[in-house]
């Protein structure tokens, strides 16, 4: 594979987290990722909302998408077997979702 991810200069994301065209660190991550045997999965912002709103109301907590993608991608790798029903996870919810409400007013 590559040892530098590929730019976006024009991506769009309503998680503004995640919103980077070109990421400064991406050798040390694509590096990381390889030698741990790891992957990485991508979230449409669609799932991140619907994401936001199931975490806000079985948790009670108003995440921001960049923390909706954390979980959604969990749920994502559990569904395909990469990460064990017995295996503990942490997730790091960076944001708040309040800072988002653009994203979510439909």
């Amino acid at each position: 594979g590559d040892s530098t991810a590929a730019e976006f200069p024009h991506a769009h994301t309503c998680a503004s987290g995640l919103r980077v065209p070109k990421a400064i660190g991406d050798f040390l991550i694509l590096n990381i990722l390889r030698q741990s045997n790891g992957g990485a999965v991508a979230i449409e912002d669609e799932e991140m909302i619907r994401v936001t709103r199931k975490v806000g109301l079985s948790e009670g907590l108003f995440v921001s998408p960049e923390g909706a993608a954390c979980f959604a991608a969990l749920k994502s790798l559990c569904s395909a077997g990469k990460i064990a029903s017995d295996e503990r996870v942490v997730i790091f919810n960076t944001g708040s979702g309040i800072k988002y409400l653009d994203c979510y007013k439909s």
